[in-house]
This record gives structure tokens, sequence and C-alpha cells, in this order.
């Protein structure tokens, strides 16, 4: 599939100047800072030094006074409370953050995480019987709850009081609970309302921890909740990339139990940053949820002895091994579904159901049915008696308006741009098929239909030095709104030593026309560039610039995003 490469607007030349003698940096580095909205010393500074003093004042947040009022109240008079949380990394992160911290001094709280299976995403039913039956006055919900108010009600009408922490957007009705944290509501004024669901948590304690206790008590957590800004793919900016740099430092230094068992089971070696976290501890928290209930992960993430964690991490990482065999299984049935209908594969969307696939995965299985057919896809499977799903997108279509324009044939939908879930009964079903397809149809357009590489800008090889790497090392923590930096480069050639390993991959050394400088180059599952590069022709590529450790040495990268090889 050929990829498309679209370069960013570069700043003026004046700007750039200005800010590459301010802060004694490469234009270039200047250049991409400024693209991010660097363009200051004060928000360099910022930016390159983050401290927890940077964190907003959580009682700027719409009801948060209330809220700590209520949980105040509920201590003080040894009230049973419930904290409430969704099954993902998010909530399960969000959970074991605000439980740990109340349970460290009051004893009269628990947890709940409802099953996928049965309860499905949100408030259930089923969890606010459990709270009734149990004496709670108290639902404390975690990235969930700001759709809620029907079980707000009931709730009510059970004599308990609800407070919301959800960081989704909310409908034009709020939940009449007796405090709605979410920086997303028109009314809050919040300066940040990009936090996860676990960060929102994190605020939530950090406000009665200032209240009423000492706040540094709630800076132990913060590992948890950069795992789940990575986990959740929310923005790296502001309050987000403070939070992510000083979890990061705790994940890596001093980790909780819970994560440190992870890291042993996942072998991991070197420091983790947020891809680290995307590709091993995040799927390994997730499967719990996915293949069997997700409080395994609440129970290892609050685990207080290293023993008890590796136990549980054991348990969970074997779930983590099924959830993979099954995703691969059905990613297998749903492409060759594809591939067997010519309808389904000329279409500008994919929507395929079967009643046996396992709702766990499907989310998964839709992101890989997009590598190889890109374009908005929904997967769907059975769940109590009803159709259930997980739909993702392609760069730059809006995937949660095109579900909302087939609202009317769904029983509930849920989402963002880019991801989204979705129930609806068994007769629209067909109905759901075509109308997502004349709405995807209408509104996508040519340069969707193919994946984009954003490159920042172009670079010569000459200018890629230790000290250029170590200024871009400094730009991480990366992720969504601050990705690590694409480069191109054109008139390449190799330098040497080019070689294929595990079938899959490439390794050389590259040399560009009229310039000194001969660097690394490895490329994942670029093995289809081997046969061209060995006939010696010219090529560009978009590549990172990473840093490489090997047997103690240590070196300057690059690691491809595309290949083109000259005709």
């Amino acid at each position: 599939m050929q990829k498309r490469w679209v370069k960013k607007a570069a700043p003026s030349e004046d700007q750039v100047k200005a800010l590459s003698q301010t802060l004694n940096i490469n234009p270039l580095l200047a250049s991409i800072l400024i693209q991010r909205d660097i363009d200051t010393y004060e928000k360099a500074k910022a930016f390159f030094r983050p401290t927890l003093d940077d964190l907003h004042n959580p009682f700027l947040m719409q009801d948060m006074e209330k809220a700590i009022e209520r949980l105040h109240k509920a201590i003080r008079a040894e009230e049973k409370i419930l904290i409430y949380g969704d099954y993902d990394v998010d909530g399960t992160t969000a959970v074991a953050v605000v439980f740990s911290y109340l349970f460290s001094f009051y004893k009269h709280c628990e947890y709940y995480v409802p099953d996928r299976y049965s309860e499905g995403y949100g408030v259930s039913q089923a969890g606010i019987e459990y709270a009734a039956a149990n004496g709670m006055t108290l639902i404390i919900t975690l990235d969930c709850g700001i759709k809620a108010s029907d079980k707000v009600t009931l709730a009510d009408s059970h004599g308990i009081d609800f407070i919301i922490c959800d960081h989704h957007l909310p409908d034009a009705n709020i939940p009449t609970a007796i405090a709605v944290l979410d920086p997303k509501r028109e009314d809050c004024t919040y300066p940040y309302t990009e936090l996860s669901g676990c960060g929102l948590g994190f605020k939530f304690i950090q406000a009665y921890a200032q209240k009423h206790r000492d706040e540094e008590e709630v800076f132990q957590y913060l590992d948890m909740v950069a795992v789940s800004i990575a986990s959740d793919i929310v923005p790296i900016t502001g309050e987000n990339r403070v939070l992510t740099v000083f979890g990061l430092k705790k994940l890596n230094e001093n980790p909780s139990p819970g994560l440190k068992a992870l890291k042993e089971i996942s072998a991991i070696r070197n420091e983790l940053d947020v891809s680290g976290i995307v590709f091993t501890i995040g799927p390994r928290i997730n499967a719990a949820g996915r293949i069997a209930h997700a409080t395994g992960a609440v129970k290892l993430l609050i685990a207080s002895t290293e023993q008890e964690a590796l136990d549980l991490a054991f348990a969970i990482n074997e779930k983590n091994d099924q959830r993979r065999v099954v995703d691969l299984d059905i990613t297998g049935e749903a492409l060759a579904m594809i591939e067997a209908d010519e309808r389904i594969k000329n279409a500008n969307s994919t929507v395929l159901y079967k009643s046996t696939w396992s709702k766990g995965v499907i989310g998964i299985v839709a992101s890989r049915c997009i590598e190889k057919y890109y374009r908005p896809t929904i997967i769907l499977t059975e769940s109590n008696d009803k159709i259930t799903g997980s739909a993702r997108s392609v760069h730059g279509f809006d995937l949660y308006e095109a579900i909302e324009a087939c609202g009317d044939l769904l029983d509930k939908f849920g989402g963002h741009r880019h991801a989204a879930g979705l129930t609806l009964d068994h007769e629209n079903l067909d109905a759901f098929i075509q109308r997502f397809e004349e709405v995807v149809s209408a509104r996508v357009t040519d340069e969707m239909k193919s994946p984009v590489i954003d490159i920042d800008a172009e670079i010569q090889l000459d200018t890629i030095t230790p000290k250029f790497l170590n200024i871009l090392k400094q730009m991480a923590p990366f992720g969504p709104e601050n990705l690590n930096p694409v480069f191109e480069a054109h008139h390449l050639h190799i330098a040497h030593s080019l070689s294929a390993f595990k079938d899959r991959h490439i390794r050389f050394f590259v040399k560009q026309e009229n310039t000194s400088n001969v660097l690394a180059v490895v490329g994942f599952d670029m093995i289809k560039h081997y046969e061209s590069l060995v006939s010696g022709k010219h090529f560009s590529m978009a590549f990172t610039v990473e840093e490489n450790v090997f047997n103690g040495n240590t070196s300057i990268q690059l690691k491809i995003k595309d290949l083109l090889v000259n005709d």
C-alpha cells in the first residue's frame, strides 16, 4: 500500500532564526519546536524542563470542591465507598490509583470493574445493584459515567450518591450527580482538557490530599498515570507531558510492585518510554479484561508485595498469550471474509459480523484489518442477544460523526473521531451496514484512502550529529501531538553492509550524495525493499533518528518509516 508523504508547513525564516539563536540549537530543531507551538524561551523552558509545580491547581476544575466535600463527608461518617472503573488500561489504572490512595488511610471502600461480556462498557445496573446490596452510599466512577444519567437516577433511588470522574465528551445533559468532574464540560474552565481517565482520578486525589492530607502522598502513583496516558493514546502535551515525564521516571526507577512485575515478565531491559508501554505493559493489563475479568488487572496494580505481584503478573501474561492467539485467528477469518466478497473488497468501509468472535479482541482485529484494507472499519460480534462492535478510523476521517449519522439504527454508541464502540439489534444489521457504507462513501476523500506519513522536515544527513540527537532526545516523551520527529532525505545510497534478518527486517549503512556522514539504518518489516536496494539504485527515505545501545556501545541509528527507490 503506497503511503503519502505529507510535509508540514515550515515556519518563517525570521522565527526560526530568532528561536535558534535564543536556545542555541540547530535551526532545523527550532523549526520543529515552532511547528509544535514552542516558539518562545518561556515555552521551551516549560517543555524541556518540566516540574511538578507546573501541574494545574485541581480546584480549577468545575465541581472539584463539591466532590472533595462529599468524599470527606463520607470518610468522616464512615460510609461505604465504591470505586467504579472501566475494564481497559485507563480504567483499571484509575481504579488502582484512587482505591490505593483511599485504602491507605480509609478501609471502608471497595472497587468494582464491570464484566466486558455480561455488563458491557460504563456504569451497569449490576454495578448499582451490587453497591445497594452491600450498603454503599457513595460511588466514584472513573473513566466512565458521563453518559450514565439513568444509572445515577437508579442509584439515587437506592440512597447512593455519585461522583463522576470522566474524560469523555459529555452529552448536552450532564448527569445529576453530586459532582461531575470532566474537563470537557462546556462550563468547565480547567486549563487542560486532554487528561486520561486515570489522570483525572489523580487530580481528584491530589485535590483531596491538598485539602486534608499531604500532597506528596499522591505522587507515588504517577507510574500508573503514565501507563494510562500512553495506553489511552491521549495527547502528550501540557499537563499530560508533566505527568508522563515524572511517571516514566517513577516507572523506570522505582515502580509499584505490580508494574515492576509486569516489566520483569515482559523481559524489559532498557528504560521504558511511551512506545514501550504501548507494546508491552498496556496489552498485558488489557488482556485481563479481554480474556477474563479485569479485576485481575486491578489486583495486580494494587498488589503490596513483589511476590504477590509476580504471581498475578504471570497469570495476566498467560491471558495475554491467549489473547494473541485469539486475535490472530479472528483477524485471519476477517481478512478471508473480505477477500471472498468482491462487494466488501471494493467498498469504502469494512463492516464484518460473526456471532462467535470474542468481544474482547474485536478492536484489535479492526486495527489489523486497516493495516491491509485502509478504510474505516467496524468488527461486530454478539453479546447478550445484541450485536456489539468496535470501530477504528483512518487518518483524517471522523469516525464518530459517521456512526452518529447512523444513530437511529443503534441502541447506543460512544467514542471519538479515531475509535468508537456501538450496540444494535440484529434486525438493524443489514440496514446499518448499508447506511454506514453510504455515509463513509459520501464523506471519505481520495486522500483519506491511503496511509499518511507526516514529515516534519527535510534533512541532510550531515546535520545528524550526537549534539543534534541529544537535543532531539530531550523532546521526549513522544506520543500524540508530540510525535518523534520524522525526517525525509533524498539522493541516498547504500554505503555498505546491506543485510536481512528474521526474514522480515533489513539493516544497512547509508550515505547521501555530496555528504560525508555514514549512518546505521534499520527497517522493521521492510524486507520488501531488499531486492530493490541490492540493485544499487538511489532512494529517498522517511525516518526517525534514534539512539542505539548495543553491547555497551551507543550510536546514532535511523529507523525507516518508508522508503522510495528511484526507478
